[in-house]
């Protein structure tokens, strides 16, 4: 299969690593302006060009991770070469309607929301897409399911997918910087905190993607009884950890929907 990605900004080469290292039998271009950033891509096997036209009329699935301000200009170079392609677009805010009108219903249109972990096998990718695409869908669903996992949503939530799944690996990771920062305070030199706090963090996801319960039942096993653990969890409380979290979240997607 050969993947197109258009714009090779930091969505875009994460997925294009991504694919090339824990997907199979995938060819990946990526395109960007100015190719001076991102020439290391060619020694992974990955083709680099500053023409998004560059062997586009190949490609099995066209990826956009540009921003919403630069799909007409690029439409207007890759439209006239192109016929009946699957076009995965992970332009926010731009909805399948736009984007079919844009290309005059002449290609499979499917919304995807990768985040950077795609570099690592470890996105959360949401997808969505119009009945009529079902089967182009599925090629879709297929390639990103090699960098992670691939919740398929209505397309009323893909601001929302933006916000939790995009913007939350921002919120996640300044969780481990403060958790880093106390085990600083509490006596770790930064390297170990850092490598303690992030190990932590990647445990607790697993338990609750392979358990598939309640965070709160397995916060129930690390608590005890007049334990240390309930203690410092009541003080977060207190200092408004949770609804703070979630007042930044919901502010995220007020700033998206304008």
């Amino acid at each position: 299969m050969k993947i197109h990605i258009i714009g090779g900004g930091n969505l875009g080469v994460a997925i294009a690593l991504g694919l090339s290292q824990y997907a199979t039998n995938r060819k990946i271009t990526v395109t960007r302006r100015n190719t001076a950033g991102i020439q290391y891509l060619q020694d992974k096997g990955i083709t680099v060009s500053a023409d998004n036209k560059h062997n586009i009329q190949d490609a099995d699935i066209i990826i956009l991770t540009v921003k919403p301000y630069q799909v007409d200009t690029v439409l207007n170079e890759i439209l006239p070469v192109i016929s009946n392609k699957i076009i995965a677009s992970a332009v926010s805010g731009l909805t399948i309607e736009a984007l079919e009108v844009k290309t005059e219903g002449q290609h499979s249109i499917v919304r995807i929301m990768p985040n950077i972990a795609a570099q690592f096998a470890a996105s959360a990718t949401c997808i969505a897409f119009a009945e009529k695409n079902k089967v182009a869908a599925q090629d879709v669903i297929s390639l990103f399911q090699d960098l992670g996992t691939v919740p398929v949503i209505d397309e009323k939530l893909m601001d929302a997918a933006t916000v939790l799944g995009a913007c939350g690996t921002a919120y996640a990771l300044r969780y481990i910087r403060a958790s880093m920062q106390a085990g600083i305070e509490i006596g770790f030199d930064s390297q170990t905190a850092l490598a303690i706090a992030a190990q932590t963090v990647m445990g607790a996801a697993q338990m609750v993607m392979q358990e598939k319960i309640h965070p709160e039942q397995l916060i129930d096993k690390v608590t005890t009884p007049q334990g240390c653990t309930i203690v410092g969890l009541n003080e977060m409380e207190h200092q408004g950890f949770s609804s703070s979290l979630i007042k930044g979240i919901k502010t995220s997607l007020q700033k998206i929907k304008g």
